[in-house]
């Protein structure tokens, strides 16, 4: 079904536009939008990511970051890297998220760098774990990071399309 508004542009407030047409979805947002939206969109990602480490048993290796072996420290633990991280995405990436396929496109390189940075480097570094470990749980991990950098790539795109409506 052919598009039936190949080109239209909203005027929000002031410094606000978002235009579409059939290829490309963008928002001036301002910085501070630009963060608002980062944090959602890592929180949710960072939720199902969580999600899928606590099913595996996971989320308590998070909470060792910290000192400690709680579940509910790994959630918050986690949680908190996740906005972190979606906060940098928007801010970095904000040029570049025109369109749907392109937030999951970076989103989804984001991620695979997270879990090199992250998952492979930083994280076994603090906790006294050798670097670089591609074994069952590396491969889950790697798995995590993508599908987080996915739903982050999407709702950076999203949440600004759908912001002032």
């Amino acid at each position: 079904m052919a598009d039936p508004f190949p080109e239209m542009e909203f005027k929000l407030m002031a410094n606000q536009t978002i235009t579409r047409n059939s290829s490309s979805i963008t928002c001036a947002c301002t910085p501070t939008q630009r963060v608002m939206v980062g944090a959602m969109g890592g929180l949710v990602a960072g939720m199902v990511f969580g999600m899928m480490m606590n099913m595996l048993n996971m989320i308590g290796s998070i909470a060792m970051l910290v000192g400690s072996k709680s579940n509910a420290v790994g959630w918050t633990v986690h949680l908190l890297i996740s906005m972190g991280i979606g906060v940098a995405f928007s801010l970095l990436l904000e040029k570049k998220l025109k369109n749907y396929s392109a937030g999951i496109g970076y989103g989804m390189a984001y991620g695979i760098f997270w879990w090199v940075l992250g998952g492979q480097i930083l994280m076994p570094a603090k906790l006294h774990m050798p670097i670089f470990q591609f074994n069952t749980m590396a491969w889950q991990s790697l798995m995590g990071h993508v599908v987080f950098g996915v739903v982050l790539g999407a709702l950076t795109v999203v949440i600004p399309s759908r912001m002032h409506k």
